[in-house]
């Protein structure tokens, strides 16, 4: 009796602790096992597809960019021929009739900060 413990008027018998492992069906646990990675592969396709798709965006911004920049550096090299761009004549043109008369609100904004930096220097 020495072997065995004695707790709360009980024998306790000397052996492994914690829960004893309960009688699983075998077919139950494979066909869980099975749906569980049905589930994995279903979850691992879908974010392979948002994936290709986040990438697919991504690459037609980096074209519609490289696009944009392209037509800047020939609006430059014009330029610098001494040639302006007739998208550009368009885009001042259209600057001219947005700004109200006679462009105000840029001298406003040039006089405030020429009168900071004279007042500073």
């Amino acid at each position: 009796m020495d072997e065995n413990k004695m707790v709360a008027g009980k024998v306790k018998k000397p052996g492994k602790r914690g829960r004893k492992p309960a009688k699983i069906d075998l077919k139950a646990k494979l066909e869980r096992s099975r749906q569980s990675a049905r589930e994995c592969r279903a979850r691992k396709k879908l974010r392979y597809q948002y994936l290709e798709e986040l990438v697919s965006s991504k690459e037609r911004a980096i074209c519609a960019l490289r696009e944009e920049l392209e037509m800047y550096k020939q609006w430059c090299s014009a330029m610098d021929q001494g040639k302006i761009p007739s998208e550009i004549k368009a885009l001042l043109t259209a600057d001219e009739q947005k700004t109200p008369a006679g462009g105000v609100t840029k001298t406003s904004k040039n006089s405030k900060t020429n009168g900071i930096s004279n007042g500073s220097s």
